[in-house]
């Protein structure tokens, strides 16, 4: 049982039969089962993370900490939880292209019992990434660090397996330094974080930040991303966005309902904006990307300088567009004035309100809202 949302054309053909754009409402393992071998092109898995809570966890005050206590999230023992992990990942590997690449994410309850399960399963592990929270939730009881950070493991197929990297498209999101293996994100929240009746529609929703930034460096515009764990729909919401195919995985229908909205609501991006660095390019505290990544400034923005000399265009990864240049804020604004250098977050504006503000204003924003 599933839905099909609309999604705009994609530039490569699915595999015939093969349910693209649609969310399964099924067990993870039968439903993998059902799909053809090697017909994804990329898999990104949040699986349960097996917390093993003992009881409510309280606030100082008094007040009942939201902590994750659902079933899906239980397993008898570490017994169980490793045989469900290794059946899951022998059907992920299955149905992944020789090409592909898997990304994983989880927490010090979970993640290396899933890496050894992913290595044994003959996955090659490329790096793992460390997701730093700029907001983590403190340690209430004061026993322990607070936990401010999950790991995500990205793998190929195998030791010799090609896989998509779109390497100066992240560095280009980077403002020209090489992206590196800690990645610095704020945790789903405000107008993001999805809610039922007031309350958390998942309580381990993902942000989008996050996926963008994963589905930017690793496929290609019409490529299938299959998600396993699909919650609320925040793989399929940013495949959406990027021009991807998605196919979700989910047997809650609370979850499936919330999914479908949400990614009935996403707005695909147009191709203009979905062209990405194929060039490198240097770097202030916080990549101008980062602002396109976590929503503040939408790719297809126009931006221009103080006095509307020159217009330029924000792309998916966070660099801009302007007659026939390309390159980052700081390279594109050298350009267009034929000046050797160019600080692009003095120089380019955005409108807002009618008024026109230096897009530096945005990466202040960023920053007083991230911090902890």
């Amino acid at each position: 049982m599933g839905v099909i949302t609309k999604v705009r054309q994609s530039t490569a053909a699915p595999v015939e039969g093969l349910p693209v754009d649609r969310i399964l409402m099924d067990d993870c393992i039968a439903a993998m089962r059902a799909l053809p071998a090697a017909s994804v092109d990329m898999i990104f898995a949040d699986p349960p993370y097996n917390l093993q809570l003992g009881g409510d966890l309280y606030r100082p005050e008094g007040g009942r900490v939201d902590a994750v206590d659902n079933d899906w999230d239980k397993f008898d023992t570490f017994a169980a939880y490793d045989r469900f992990t290794r059946a899951w990942l022998a059907e992920a590997r299955r149905v992944l292209k020789p090409d592909g690449s898997l990304w994983v994410i989880g927490s010090y309850h979970n993640i290396f019992r899933v890496g050894t399960a992913l290595q044994d399963g003959g996955f090659w592990i490329l790096n793992d990434i460390v997701w730093r929270k700029a907001n983590p939730m403190p340690n209430f009881k004061g026993t322990r660090f607070t936990n401010a950070h999950e790991t995500l493991i990205w793998a190929a197929n195998g030791e010799n397996a090609r896989y998509t990297f779109n390497y100066r498209a992240m560095k280009t999101l980077n403002d020209e330094l090489q992206m590196r293996s800690d990645w610095v994100l704020p945790i789903c929240g405000g107008q993001e974080r999805l809610k039922r009746g007031g309350t958390k529609a998942h309580p381990t929703q993902k942000p989008e930040a996050l996926l963008y930034r994963i589905l930017l460096a690793c496929t290609k515009p019409g490529d299938i991303v299959l998600d396993p764990f699909f919650g609320t729909g925040t793989t399929g919401a940013v495949a959406r966005r990027l021009g991807r195919h998605f196919i979700g995985i989910e047997r809650e229908p609370a979850y499936v309902e919330v999914a479908e909205q949400r990614i009935a609501d996403a707005l695909p991006l147009d191709e203009s904006a979905l062209a990405t660095m194929q060039a490198p390019r240097a770097a202030p505290r916080v990549p101008f990307g980062t602002l396109v990544e976590t929503g503040m400034i939408t790719p297809g923005t126009v931006l221009t300088d103080i006095k509307r000399r020159w217009r330029a265009t924000v792309r998916a990864d966070g660099s801009l567009l302007s007659g026939d240049a390309t390159g980052s804020i700081h390279k594109v604004g050298a350009v267009v004035q034929g000046a050797p250098s160019c600080n692009g977050w003095t120089f380019w504006h955005h409108e807002q309100d009618g008024t026109l503000k230096p897009v530096d204003s945005l990466r202040q924003t960023y920053l007083l809202a991230t911090q902890p």
